[in-house]
């Protein structure tokens, strides 16, 4: 009789034993399954894309535009950060020199520069992405426009040796940087806010990257001056075009990344001098004869200022950007066009 107990009471508590061992599986498996769930409700940016970019979002789509000046002197060359940039502006300064406007929004160099002085065209294509806009020093009327609270700015005067650094390896006015870390922390101690909702640009989906229309073109060319010859050369293979200055491949300083872009819009402006210094006054309102470049096919297009933003048109219709980065050179209306040299590879 003793025995049976015995067998009994072990055979229950094997029993006991085994829902208990039943309950640990299924609460790992539970658990697992809890942090499978919990992995794709973290996700929150499945689907969505980058407002300036068009290609899916690997990160916060919510961040504030940066837009920060760059010099293009042959002296500032190459410079850095600006291959992060979603979209870049080249415009004249002054005499036969650009500077750039690098508008950062899906990807935060770790430092970019070299950073130059602002002029009020700048401030304006900025303002048409609602950027803080960065940069240091600027002439007469773009001071007049950021002391009048034109946008919020963080300017390297203010802040030289502090968030600017200055490198040893450049000399001045060639060698301010500041790192993005360094945004961060300025717009925090300004008040200003990094967050915004960005409105996008309109893209095309894939059916319409394949569907694309135009002549071919391999090469286009855009003389500036001696020292700033700037080409886009078609990479079949990448789908994108290089950037390349006075023959040679623009890069990255730090990673050496190449810099190119997936749409190469180049507008014609009327510029004209306001002082003796060479400085211009640059027409961002009337619209005008341009080039599109995409996937190897070049468009004569139109474009208009919708909001502050330089967009091409045709037939008085938006024309949707390939999904990637945008460069848009504003050349001045004189010559225009015939400024541009348009090659194929059996030129």
């Amino acid at each position: 009789m003793k025995k049976l107990i015995w067998a009994a009471a072990m055979l229950f508590a094997v029993a006991v034993l085994m829902i208990g061992c039943s309950s640990e599986k299924n609460g790992e498996k539970n658990k697992s399954d809890n942090d499978k769930v919990g992995d794709v409700s973290n996700s929150a940016n499945d689907g969505k894309k980058y407002p300036l970019t068009g290609l899916a979002a690997k990160g916060d789509i919510d961040q504030r535009v940066v837009g920060v000046m760059v010099n293009n002197h042959h002296k500032a060359r190459p410079q850095s950060g600006i291959y992060k940039a979603d979209i870049v502006y080249e415009v004249l300064a002054e005499g036969n020199i650009t500077r750039f406007l690098a508008l950062f929004q899906s990807e935060k160099p770790k430092i970019i520069g070299p950073v130059r002085s602002a002029r009020p065209y700048f401030i304006k294509l900025n303002n048409g992405y609602h950027g803080l806009f960065i940069a240091h020093g600027w002439s007469p009327d773009a001071k007049k426009m950021l002391k009048s609270g034109a946008t919020d700015n963080i300017n390297g005067l203010f802040y030289d040796g502090t968030l600017f650094h200055r490198v040893d390896f450049r000399k001045a006015p060639h060698n301010s940087y500041i790192p993005y870390k360094n945004i961060v922390k300025g717009a925090k101690e300004k008040g200003y806010s990094l967050r915004d909702d960005v409105k996008p640009l309109p893209f095309l989906n894939k059916e319409e990257v394949k569907q694309i229309k135009g002549s071919s073109v391999y090469k286009a060319t855009i003389k500036y001056g001696e020292q700033n010859v700037v080409s886009y050369v078609y990479n079949d293979k990448a789908g994108v075009f290089d950037r390349l200055i006075n023959g040679e491949k623009s890069h990255d300083r730090e990673t050496e990344t190449p810099i190119t872009a997936a749409n190469v819009l180049i507008v014609t402006s009327d510029h004209r001098y306001i002082d003796s210094y060479g400085r211009r006054a640059i027409d961002l309102k009337s619209g005008g004869d341009a080039y599109l470049l995409q996937k190897g096919k070049l468009k004569k297009v139109s474009w208009k200022n919708k909001d502050g933003r330089i967009l091409p048109y045709k037939n008085g219709k938006p024309v949707k950007f390939v999904p990637g980065k945008t460069w848009i050179n504003i050349i001045p209306s004189e010559p225009g066009l015939d400024n541009v040299k348009i090659e194929n590879k059996e030129s």
